[in-house]
């Protein structure tokens, strides 16, 4: 096993926020008695997913210069991740989100972000070293909405391939953000042919085809030419994945869930985790199973406690969690 320092770099960049998470499950956010705040999300779930797992992570992002801002660096540098890539903005605030627990563990948002710091990061903040050190460059569609975060999202991407970075796509839809649904499919398309590991939920996919049908005609509907592996995760019913040569699925982990935010990131970091090095996994069907296993354990784990981040699951937790399977 490599040793953190020799491990190859996964570089995480977009968003990062605070989860305000009411204190009952299952009420309204005006029935909310009280609410937690929660440090969320994706690439920065993603970023920490590695680091808790002995991978090694930085993330690349605007923050505003305000307490949030400041807490939120902190618990990624608490968590091992590099912070080198941050920005703070000294006009802006720290994005907000109100989160909805229903009675299932499934959830609902209301975003305070208008604008808040991550949609302002420009071009000219990015750190390009940082960036190109990356093995691996992920990102969600959220540093899609708006300019300049979307041109620096761009140009991001494209430093980390020319620097022979694998790229990692998960476009973690949430629709409340967009302008309207048209503008979000064509927004998370437009850079759909650059990525060559990509991962939806059921839920995406059918948002993104327009197909109520969550089969493999559906999910090679979205199959383009540069990709290695398209992986669909289904919940509590496991994950399908595709690749140029082989095909299939991987069965869940039955847990009781009390709150499914950050499994999706949970399960991307502990794939990306596992490949950054031997990319070869993707070519080879038995090992690349193993992976997604070991990946839909983490995310399973991830649902049994409240919040993403204190969720996230130890290398030595999913080990222990696996041998009881």
């Amino acid at each position: 096993m490599a040793s953190n320092g020799d491990k190859g770099l996964i570089v995480s960049f977009g968003e990062m926020l605070i989860d305000f998470v009411p204190t009952e499950s299952g009420v309204s956010l005006a029935e909310a008695p009280g609410f937690l705040k929660a440090p969320g999300g994706a690439p920065a779930n993603v970023a920490i997913a590695v680091s808790r797992l002995g991978g090694r992570s930085a993330f690349v992002g605007k923050l505003g210069d305000d307490e949030f801002g400041h807490m939120l660096a902190g618990i990624l540098r608490k968590n091992g991740v590099d912070d080198q890539g941050i920005n703070f903005d000294t006009g802006a605030r720290t994005a907000l989100a109100f989160v909805t627990l229903r009675a299932d563990g499934d959830r609902e948002f209301m975003f305070y972000r208008n604008p808040s710091a991550d949609m302002l990061l420009r071009p000219d903040e990015l750190n390009l070293d940082l960036i190109r050190s990356a093995k691996v460059f992920h990102y969600g569609s959220i540093s899609l909405i708006v300019e300049p975060c979307r041109s620096a999202h761009l140009k991001a991407m494209e430093v980390a391939k020319e620097a022979g970075a694998l790229l990692s796509y998960d476009p973690n839809l949430r629709e409340p953000l967009w302008p309207s649904k048209e503008e979000a499919k064509t927004q998370i398309m437009s850079i759909w042919d650059k990525a060559e590991i990509i991962k939806v939920s059921d839920v995406e996919l059918e948002f993104l085809t327009g197909s109520n049908k969550i089969d493999d005609e559906t999910a090679l509907s979205l199959w383009h030419p540069n990709l290695k592996l398209l992986l669909v995760t289904l919940g509590e019913k496991g994950c399908r994945y595709y690749t140029k040569t082989f095909k299939g699925s991987v069965d869940p982990f039955h847990v009781n869930a009390v709150d499914t935010t950050g499994a999706g990131d949970s399960f991307v970091g502990a794939l990306l985790n596992q490949i950054v090095d031997d990319q070869s996994v993707l070519e080879d069907e038995e090992r690349l199973r193993k992976v997604l296993r070991f990946a839909n354990a983490c995310g399973a784990i991830t649902t049994t406690k409240k919040g993403a981040i204190p969720a996230l699951p130890s290398d030595a937790e999913v080990r222990s969690f696996l041998e009881k399977k």
